[in-house]
């Protein structure tokens, strides 16, 4: 969704209806996890998806059924074993897509939750999929207010409670009730409602203005990373070197990572290899919240600084957090190729993955 909001603003901001898409479930091998989304706008114009091609076509009929009607739609694909080519998820999963059409009118808080998400702001927006209320009525949460309403004040309150502890933690997840808020377990006579929350971007921060961090920067903008690169050499830390939108800092590494904030999902790549920066910087790192550290250098310069840490009273729990020699073993060479290699090990990290070849692997390839 995050990044066909600024195409779903234009459109809203002119008074344009548009169908809007949303993945609220899937089972098995899904392509794409709930909150993936696609548009259909004017001149049937198509943003997103919503499964990487399988469905798209069904779903593009189905937003123009509900944005001429105004009445939302749930609907499930699946695969098909009885015709290969009729509409469903050919690698075997399902997804269960939530089909409402949007207009100032229908969802007023759109605008003000397309801002907040342009802005950095956390907000969860929360959308009746099933059961006895309106279907596609939402509600805006943010963590000091509250904006629409889903059919009734216990309804909205419930929500709004649960809304704020799903956005602390950034999770995007279906939840139960009653139709006046009451919390359920099972689903017979409940409102299902769509929780989806959009957190402020994850921060990679890269330390070294090298030609490598400037390719590990680019590829990390591209992966959705708010990207800082931060070298105590003003003659290499210079906007120039970088992508547009990576955020330069000249500074101490160590110093800098001190009065900065981390949290659960911030990368750390130490790129300098050079003892006077990595040692003091890795101790800073390696003692604060982080989902990555890893750090560049020979298995020689590992071991090094493995020894230098240890000195400064690292334990054995902080060292094993460190990904040294950092990247996955693909025979990288260039920057571009290293960066390649440790954008896959960040990945593989985030998401539990082995970082083996796909063809050595049996069972389903998107685990949830």
């Amino acid at each position: 969704m995050r990044e066909i909001l600024p195409v779903l603003s234009g459109w809203y901001a002119a008074g344009l209806p548009f169908g809007l898409a949303t993945v609220v479930a899937v089972s098995r091998s899904a392509p794409r996890g709930p909150g993936a989304a696609m548009a259909v706008g004017p001149g049937d114009e198509v943003v997103g998806s919503v499964s990487g091609g399988c469905v798209e076509g069904a779903v593009f009929e189905l937003a123009q059924e509900v944005v001429a009607s105004g009445e939302a739609r749930l609907e499930t694909f699946g695969y098909s074993d009885d015709d290969a080519f009729a509409v469903g998820l050919t690698c075997g999963g399902e997804i269960t897509v939530l089909v409402r059409a949007v207009t100032p009118d229908l969802d007023p808080s759109f605008g003000a939750v397309a801002g907040s998400v342009a802005a950095g702001k956390p907000v969860t927006v929360a959308t009746v999929t099933d059961g006895p209320a309106g279907r596609g009525a939402t509600l805006a949460v943010w963590p000091d207010r509250a904006l629409g309403t889903l059919g009734t004040a216990g309804l909205d309150a419930a929500v709004t409670a649960d809304a704020r502890g799903e956005l602390a933690v950034g999770a995007t997840v279906v939840r139960h009730y009653g139709p006046r808020g009451q919390r359920r377990e099972g689903r017979r006579n409940t409102v299902s409602v769509f929780l989806h929350s959009f957190t402020p971007p994850p921060r990679l921060l890269v330390f070294g203005a090298i030609d490598y961090a400037a390719a590990v920067a680019r590829l990390g903008d591209f992966l959705g990373y708010r990207v800082t690169v931060c070298d105590a050499r003003a003659v290499f830390a210079t906007a120039k070197r970088f992508p547009p939108g990576v955020e330069v800092v000249v500074d101490w590494p160590h110093r800098y990572l001190r009065g900065t904030d981390t949290d659960g999902r911030t990368v750390i790549c130490v790129l300098t290899h050079d003892p006077k920066f990595d040692v003091p910087l890795l101790e800073e790192a390696l003692r604060r919240p982080a989902a990555y550290v890893g750090a560049m250098g020979s298995r020689r310069t590992h071991d090094e600084r493995r020894r230098r840490l240890v000195e400064a009273g690292l334990t054995d729990h902080e060292l094993s957090r460190l990904r040294s020699p950092i990247g996955l073993d693909l025979g990288a060479r260039t920057p571009e190729e290293v960066a390649v290699s440790v954008a896959a090990e960040i990945v593989a990290v985030r998401w539990g993955g082995s970082g083996v070849p796909l063809t050595g692997v049996a069972g389903a390839i998107h685990l949830r």
